[in-house]
């Protein structure tokens, strides 16, 4: 089981959600992109950025709580580079030693995450980087526009009806750093989205990208829908990224994901006769 809820509005600014899961046993996490602070089984623990997948070996039934943060908030909030955070699990009194241990107490005791955490909100909280905030609009808005396309225009045959969206260029990417604040050079900027995101927008684009095809499948009939439909150049290009995120070929992790096509024959069969 998996619910989510909204934050408190003092917290919209940084926290996407507030999360609450009972594990079913251990589970593949695949990459999402985002940063959680994670409560349950007696420690309280930073899930920083993925790069591939892992395994969470929680014994069934294990209850764990979580605020996921918004894109690019969690350093600002964590008071750490999120890329020093990358593909880690990180107990709360290891990054913020003798208070990150108290909080952990409470948090453990019953303390409601976002409560705990609205104190040291107030206190560390800044706003983000006008060129990191423009290239995450701009990447979310990409996602968006490509998953809206992928619902609307797939037949019920599973036929896409429009090319792949490719991902926007690195000069896409260089027009959104320097319109958004022109002094700042385009290395300056890549550091600055790696350290409030965890990896540079390359791979945060394929990571999106990844989830989009994740969002679609029930939406299309095979691999080489899905592909274009999601935005891969084409079926080897969605299985090279599937097999390097998730570690497992796309046939396998999308396994009972996709919408079977119709049966022309088994269609004809059962229509009614005509009287």
């Amino acid at each position: 089981m998996y619910s989510e809820s909204p934050p408190p509005d003092s917290l919209r600014r940084l926290v996407r959600c507030r999360w609450e899961s009972v594990e079913p046993g251990p589970k593949r996490i695949v990459p999402d992109g985002c940063v959680d602070l994670v409560a349950g089984a007696d420690e309280v623990f930073v899930a920083g950025p993925d790069t591939t997948a892992w395994t969470s070996v929680f014994p069934p039934g294990t209850r764990l709580r979580g605020l996921r943060f918004q894109p690019g908030a969690a350093a600002a909030m964590l008071g750490v580079g999120v890329d020093e955070l990358r593909d880690s699990r990180v107990p709360l009194p290891d990054l913020w030693n003798r208070r990150g241990a108290t909080l952990a107490d409470e948090i453990l005791n019953g303390r409601d995450l976002a409560d705990a955490m609205a104190d040291v909100a107030t206190e560390r909280a800044a706003a983000a980087d006008p060129v990191v905030e423009r290239m995450l609009t701009q990447l979310a808005a990409e996602s968006a526009e490509i998953v809206s396309r992928g619902e609307g225009e797939t037949l019920a045959t599973g036929q896409s009806t429009h090319p792949g969206t490719r991902p926007a260029s690195k000069a896409a990417d260089r027009s959104a750093w320097t319109s958004a604040k022109p002094t700042r050079s385009e290395r300056q900027a890549r550091r600055l989205f790696t350290l409030a995101v965890g990896y540079g927008p390359a791979t945060y684009r394929r990571i999106l990208r990844l989830q989009r095809a994740i969002a679609l499948a029930p939406a299309t009939a095979t691999l080489a829908d899905l592909a274009v439909a999601a935005g891969y150049s084409d079926q080897p290009h969605l299985t090279r990224e599937c097999r390097a995120l998730t570690g497992l070929t796309p046939s396998t992790y999308f396994a009972g994901r996709f919408t079977p096509p119709p049966n022309p024959v088994a269609a004809q069969e059962n229509a009614p006769s005509p009287r």
